[in-house]
């Protein structure tokens, strides 16, 4: 298949596609003409590296994963397996991240909806206004 088809079935860009033979994720033949052909199994390769991609790996670290992938041995496993680990780590402190920020976020929010409580029906109308900016004394 051609680049356009194999972009359009992997749901990627056809940029992409050529970004990802450039970087060595992605192998085609070349017709006589230039044009690069896939096999079907590369439609499967994409939607892999997509996949890597959406767990936060980066391409370095994708071409460097992608030889246990390809040919399994323990030298490559060996070297996966530590990359992995990295990146598995690296993954655990940005959740983490996250986590202590919608904490943070959920104080914020209760912190509002005591204001709102506070205030009453008549304090959600003087908060609304724009000369009374929220938390400021009356």
């Amino acid at each position: 298949m051609r680049i356009g088809e194999l972009a359009s079935r992997a749901g990627v860009s056809v940029r992409s596609v050529r970004y990802y033979e450039e970087q060595r994720m992605l192998a085609s033949t070349r017709s006589s003409s230039g044009q690069r052909h896939y096999t079907e199994a590369e439609v499967e390769r994409v939607a892999f590296i997509q996949r890597l991609y959406a767990a936060g790996l980066s391409s370095r670290t994708i071409v460097e994963l992608l030889p246990c992938v390809d040919s399994p041995s323990a030298k490559h496993s060996d070297s996966a397996l530590e990359r992995m680990a990295q990146e598995r780590d690296r993954i655990s402190a940005h959740i983490a991240d996250l986590v202590r920020t919608r904490a943070a976020l959920d104080e914020v929010m209760a912190t509002a909806r005591e204001y709102r409580e506070r205030m009453g029906e008549g304090g959600h109308e003087a908060a609304r206004r724009s000369d009374v900016p929220v938390g400021s004394a009356r």
